[in-house]
C-alpha cells in the first residue's frame, strides 16, 4: 500500500453522506496491509507504510492482538486466526458457495480434476473454494488468492457475460501479464470475450500459470454474474477427448444453474 493510499484511508471524510471514522479507516487500513504482505512486518514497517504515527500503530496492533486479530512473532507482526475465522465465515455464509456446491461436488467427481470457485472484485478474480484433483500432478490455488479478470478463464467468463462498453470501462488502462501467454491489448480481450460468450464457456491457456489450462463458465444466478467456477488441467493431461468432456459438462451444469439468463451479443 502506498503512503498517498494508506494517507487517503487514515482520514476522514463523506461517502453518501456518512461521515467514515477515522479510527475504523486506520483499523481496516492496517488489516489490509498485513493481507497484503507476504512475511511478518516490524512496527516501524507498519507505521511507514502505512503513513500513521507509531505510537498509533502499536495501540491498534496491541488491540487487535488482544482480540485475535493479530500475532506477533518477536517483534514482528502478522494476521492472526481470528482473520482465518472470519475468511472462512465468507465462505461459509455464502449463498452461492451453498447453491453451487453439489454441482461442484458433481463436476470435480465426474471430472477428476481441480474445480474452482470465483468471485469478481473490481477488476480481479478472487477464490472462494476449490476442490482438489486426486491426481498427484494437481493444481492447488488458496481461498483468497486475487488474480487480474483478464488472465483467468473465471474472469472472463464474468467479463464475457456484460457489455464490452462496461467491460472496456471496468478495466485499467493497461492490461499487465503475467505469463508471456497472458492477453495484454483489448482488441485480443474483446474477441476472447466474444468467443467466450458465442460458446457458453471461457478458457485459458498458461495465461496465468505455466503448464495449466483452465475452463470456466459464469454461474448465472443474478444478472450480471457475479461467480463462475473453472475446471483446470494441467496441460501434460489435457487431450482432445477429455477437453470435450470438460466443456460438455460444464455447459450442462451452466444449463442447470441457468434460468432464461442471456448473454450480451458482442
Amino acid at each position: 500500500m502506498s503512503q498517498s493510499a494508506a494517507g487517503q484511508d487514515s482520514h476522514e471524510r463523506e461517502q453518501h453522506g456518512v461521515r467514515t471514522v477515522k479510527s475504523a479507516d486506520r483499523t481496516l487500513a492496517l488489516l489490509e496491509y498485513l493481507m497484503s504482505v507476504r512475511e511478518p512486518m516490524t512496527l516501524r514497517s507498519v507505521s511507514e507504510d502505512l503513513g500513521i504515527p507509531r505510537a498509533s500503530a502499536y495501540a491498534l496492533l496491541v488491540t487487535l492482538q488482544r482480540r485475535g486479530w493479530v500475532d506477533s512473532a518477536g517483534s514482528r507482526f502478522r494476521l492472526g486466526l481470528s482473520a482465518l475465522r472470519a475468511a472462512a465465515s465468507v465462505i461459509d455464509l455464502d449463498d452461492t458457495v451453498r447453491a453451487t456446491e453439489g454441482i461442484r461436488n458433481e463436476l470435480a467427481a465426474q471430472l477428476s480434476e481441480t474445480v474452482h470457485l470465483a468471485r469478481l472484485d473490481g477488476t480481479d478474480v478472487v477464490y472462494l473454494q476449490s476442490f482438489i484433483s486426486p491426481h498427484s500432478l494437481s493444481v492447488v490455488t488458496r481461498p483468497g488468492r486475487r488474480l487480474p479478470a483478464w488472465t483467468t478463464a473465471l474472469g472472463k467468463a464474468l467479463l464475457a457475460d456484460r457489455p464490452w462498453a462496461e467491460v472496456d470501462q471496468l478495466l485499467p488502462k493497461r492490461l499487465e501479464g503475467i505469463t508471456q501467454h497472458s492477453v495484454t491489448t483489448r482488441a485480443a480481450l474483446r474477441r476472447d470475450l466474444a468467443e467466450a460468450a458465442e460458446a457458453g464457456y471461457a478458457q485459458d491457456d498458461e495465461e496465468n500459470t505455466i503448464g495449466l489450462r483452465c475452463y470456466a463458465i459464469s454461474v448465472p444466478l443474478v444478472d450480471p454474474p457475479l461467480y463462475a467456477i473453472s475446471v483446470s488441467v494441467p496441460t501434460p493431461r489435457v487431450t482432445s477427448k477429455n477437453e470435450k468432456q470438460i466443456i460438455q459438462a460444464l455447459r450442462s451444469a451452466r444449463a442447470t444453474l441457468s434460468t432464461n439468463w442471456q448473454a450480451p451479443q458482442y
